[in-house]
This record gives structure tokens, C-alpha cells and sequence, in this order.
């Protein structure tokens, strides 16, 4: 190899170790990206007189008469599942810094939703709810006694985390078909947004099979999107529909926009909620390797031999990818039938395969395009 293709090589890794967000395939171990969605519900020290003065006005149109959100059925649905609807009160350890930029631990409250969908007081909600929390509240509504919540298990990977309560005679809320939801229907959001508990906004079923990234190597895939509206505080609550039937788990909004929300199906949510009660955590297959998307216009700054595919920065020791010669500075371009084009094209393959299944990934290295065979392995825990 010339001095002139080691140096350019070199300047590929320093470049890419700059600007992208390297990740561990396969572990969950993610970086939030907050310039596009706003995902996690911060603490709020502000009385509700002063949230009113800093929301925007949002001038929601009141269907015609007649329209199933203005009926009495919508009445009876809040009523139905309002009370299965609870506030998540959690406290969270952060970094901060005092006057002087001296750095020490706090902890600071903030709140979520979350829905009883058992009997046994299995509350679905987000993974970024109760991530990193120290302790966890669940309030209901209308009763005064908190109930401290235990993590049954929680998925980064979905945003999904089931937790549970011990009571009696708890309020339960119907899991319904999110394969059946059609564009255009009456779509309901229950939540605690600012602390406002038990808030109510209609909207209708705006869009499905959305995909949103909400962290860099993650994305949500077959997302509902809905103009119910949906805020700090929201997350982690029930999207339902016109028969009162849970239909979404609300999750992500767009920053600075309105009536852009977007809940996680709960057809997905019902899938996993049952392996994280069974088993405590997702088991998906791991690659083991740290890398990003490679772009044109990095391929070209660089002058590399391909435009699009994954950059492999580092390899994990003893990792599947380790196991089946991948080295670092390799460009994945394939993986069995399916071109890669970029991290999230990879890590949505993968997903789909057996955690002890065989496949092929295609690699190009020193010119030319490799098949290696990789023998998959179960996600570590860690």
C-alpha cells in the first residue's frame, strides 16, 4: 500500500471518529439526536400559569357536528380508560455545574405516562421515561397514594419498558389491533403532558408506517403518526381509538412543529412486552462493531471506492464480526440478498435474523468485494 493510500485511510478514520456517532451494533447502546425530535421529558420547575405562557397557541379545529370526536361515545371512552392511564414520577442522577463550572451529581424528578394493560399492574411505557431513573412513582388518577414501580425489563431499541405496580382491583385498558387502523380515523391521547394529569387531545390517525430515527443507528420503523396533541409528558401513553381500544404507545413529536406526533403500534408494543415479562430483556443477534454511514459527499472528499455503506471504525474482541474476519476500516455494502447503504440499513436487517442464525455479510476491502460468512450470537446483556 503507498504512503499516499495510508494517509488518506487515516484521514477516513479521523474524520468519521469527528462527525459521526459511532455504535455498538447490537447492545443498545445509543446517542440521543436532539436537533430533530424532541424524545425525552425534562424536568419542568414551572407552575402551570407559567407553561400556558410559553406554549404556543395551538388553534385546534372543532370537527362538525357529528363527527365521532364531538360524540358521546368519545365520553365514554375516556371514561373507560382514563383511569388505567397513570403518571410515572421518576428521579434521575444528572451532571451538572454550579457557578463556577465545578462538576457534581443531582438528582432531578420528571415525569412520564404509562397505561395498566394487566391486571397484575404491568404498566406499559417508554424506555426513555424511566431510563437512568433511581427510583420510579407511578400516581393514578384520582388517588392520591403513589405506588413505587419495579422494572420488569426495558428495550432501547423499541423505546419501549414495562414496569409493575402491586395493588388491588387496578384499572386495566384493552390492547387493540394496530394492523386494522386505517388513515382518517378518530385517534385519542391520554397523558400527563407538563404535569397536567389525565389531559385528553383528539385528533385523527394522520399517517402509518413511518419512520422515524430518533437516535443515531436507531430508528422507529411502522410508526403511526397522529395530530392528537402530544407534549412533554405525554410520552409513554396510550394512543386510542373510536372503539376504546389502545392502538399506540405515544413516543416521539417534532420540534417546534404542530400535530406532528408519532406513537409506536401496539401490536409491537404487545410483542415485546411479552418477551420483556418473560424473559426481562429483548434477545437480538449483535455484529459487534463500531462504525457510521458513509455518504457521496464523504466518498468523495476522501476519494472512496463506493458512495454508500457502512465504515467499520472498530471490532469487538470475540464478537461475531471478529469471528468472521472483520477487520476495521472495512465498508459493509451487503448483508445475504440485501444491499447495505447505511448503519440503519444494517441494524434493520439484522434484527430480522435468528439471534443463533448463519449469514452472509459483504465487505469491499483492498478493492475488491468479500463474503464472509457470520455466525450470529445472542446479544450480551451489558
Amino acid at each position: 500500500m503507498s504512503w499516499e493510500e495510508r494517509n488518506r485511510k487515516k484521514s477516513v478514520t479521523a474524520f468519521l471518529s469527528l462527525l459521526l456517532v459511532f455504535v455498538l451494533l447490537g447492545t443498545g447502546f445509543v446517542f440521543f439526536a436532539t436537533s430533530v425530535f424532541s424524545h425525552r421529558d425534562e424536568p419542568e420547575n414551572n407552575s402551570n400559569e407559567e407553561i400556558v405562557e410559553r406554549v404556543p397557541e395551538y388553534e385546534y379545529p372543532l370537527p362538525e357536528e357529528g363527527h365521532p370526536a364531538l360524540s358521546s361515545n368519545l365520553v365514554q371512552i375516556v371514561e373507560d380508560v382514563g383511569p388505567a392511564v397513570v403518571k410515572i414520577t421518576t428521579m434521575q442522577e444528572r451532571v451538572v455545574y454550579d457557578f463556577f463550572m465545578r462538576q457534581y451529581r443531582q438528582e432531578v424528578p420528571a415525569e412520564g405516562s404509562g397505561v395498566i394493560f394487566q391486571e397484575e399492574g404491568y404498566i406499559l411505557t417508554n424506555n426513555h421515561v424511566i431510563a437512568g431513573s433511581e427510583k420510579i412513582m407511578v400516581t393514578l388518577p384520582g388517588v392520591e397514594e403513589e405506588y413505587e414501580a419495579e422494572i420488569i425489563g426495558r428495550d432501547a431499541v423499541t423505546d419501549l419498558a414495562v414496569i409493575k405496580i402491586e395493588g388491588r382491583n387496578l384499572p386495566t385498558a384493552t390492547l387493540g389491533d394496530s394492523d386494522n387502523l386505517r388513515v382518517g380515523e378518530v385517534a385519542i391521547a391520554i397523558g400527563n403532558p407538563y404535569g397536567l394529569s389525565n389531559t385528553v387531545t383528539v385528533g385523527v390517525i394522520s399517517a402509518l408506517d413511518r419512520r422515524i430515527a430518533i437516535e443515531e443507528g436507531t430508528e422507529l420503523t411502522d410508526v403511526i403518526q397522529t395530530d392528537a396533541a402530544i407534549n412533554h409528558g405525554n410520552s409513554g401513553g396510550p394512543l386510542i381509538n373510536g372503539e376504546g381500544e389502545v392502538v399506540g404507545i405515544n413516543t416521539a413529536i417534532i420540534r417546534g412543529a404542530q400535530g406532528l406526533g408519532f406513537a409506536i403500534p401496539v401490536n409491537t408494543a404487545r410483542e415485546i412486552s411479552n418477551e420483556l415479562i418473560e424473559h426481562g430483556r429483548i434477545i437480538r443477534p449483535w455484529l459487534g462493531i463500531y462504525g457510521g454511514t458513509v455518504t457521496p459527499a464523504i466518498a468523495r472528499q476522501y476519494e472512496l471506492p463506493i458512495e454508500r455503506g457502512v465504515y467499520v471504525q472498530q471490532v469487538v474482541s470475540g464478537s461475531p464480526a471478529h469471528n468472521a474476519g472483520i477487520v476495521a476500516e472495512d465498508l459493509i455494502i451487503g448483508f445475504e440478498d440485501v444491499a447495505v447503504e447505511s448503519f440503519e440499513d444494517l441494524t434493520r436487517e439484522l434484527y430480522k435474523r435468528d439471534p443463533k442464525e448463519e449469514i452472509t455479510i459483504t465487505i469491499y476491502r483492498d478493492g475488491e468485494e468479500k463474503e464472509l460468512n457470520v455466525q450470529l450470537e445472542p446479544s450480551p446483556e451489558s
